[in-house]
């Protein structure tokens, strides 16, 4: 599977590149054998500028193949670092949208809880009191928009987790339409979920600009009824 890496650029300079990451890409090789959106930005880095040998790239995070939107990569070792470090601070702040099936109990909240991390389902279960190996998981939500069937939930992520946002609102009886390993009840034509990294706002780690970038919705049905918003 190839992608048109040029038309997903959100942003690029000489330490950084910001791609819109489209549903069923994956960020990294794995398994599968399938082409990764870090290998693709090497060969477009390597084309683009004429490298003779294969172009530096840092994965400063990472996305679950299923979900779209910003990814940032860094294109030096200097980037890199500082990136991982503001990582560390919780200094790159990212928002998500989710589109789910049922209305949450309060249009906007906090929730507090812990993550247990199942190696073998590849899965996280949710408990609201710490448990032996668990990690504390926080987000802030707020119901953003409605359509006749489903809620749009704009996510301000505070941790971290594995499969953070899925578990969590799954937990709240909100499961992300598509995702059914969280418990809706079937998945979207592309394989996808309605989880979508919409905004990552930051310091630029080596300019100290302060960035703001905000990824285009994906081009089906189901977000088209939210692009007003």
């Amino acid at each position: 599977m190839s992608f048109d890496i040029a038309s997903q650029v959100l942003f690029e300079d000489n330490h950084l590149i910001i791609i819109n990451k489209r549903p069923a890409q994956l960020v990294q090789p794995d398994n599968s054998g399938d082409d990764s959106l870090e290998e693709e930005i090497k060969l477009f880095l390597k084309q683009k500028y004429n490298k003779p040998g294969e172009a530096f790239l840092g994965v400063a995070h990472r996305l679950d193949r299923p979900v779209s939107g910003a990814v940032v990569f860094a294109k030096t070792s200097k980037a890199l670092i500082r990136l991982n470090e503001m990582l560390k601070r919780h200094e790159l702040q990212k928002t998500y949208w989710a589109v789910v099936k049922t209305k949450p109990p309060q249009d906007e909240g906090l929730l507090s809880q812990y993550i247990l991390r199942n190696q073998k389902q590849n899965k996280s279960l949710v408990y609201n009191m710490p448990v032996k190996g668990s990690l504390l998981a926080e987000l802030k939500y707020r119901l953003i928009a409605c359509s006749d069937r489903y809620y749009l939930l704009e996510i301000d992520l505070m941790t971290g987790r594995h499969h953070q946002i899925r578990a969590q609102l799954a937990a709240m009886d909100c499961p992300i339409k598509g995702d059914v390993k969280y418990g809706f009840a079937r998945t979207n034509p592309d394989g996808s979920i309605c989880l979508h990294a919409r905004k990552v706002e930051f310091v630029h780690p080596v300019s100290k600009e302060k960035m703001s970038i905000v990824a285009p919705l994906p081009d089906t049905d189901i977000w088209k009824i939210f692009r007003a918003v």
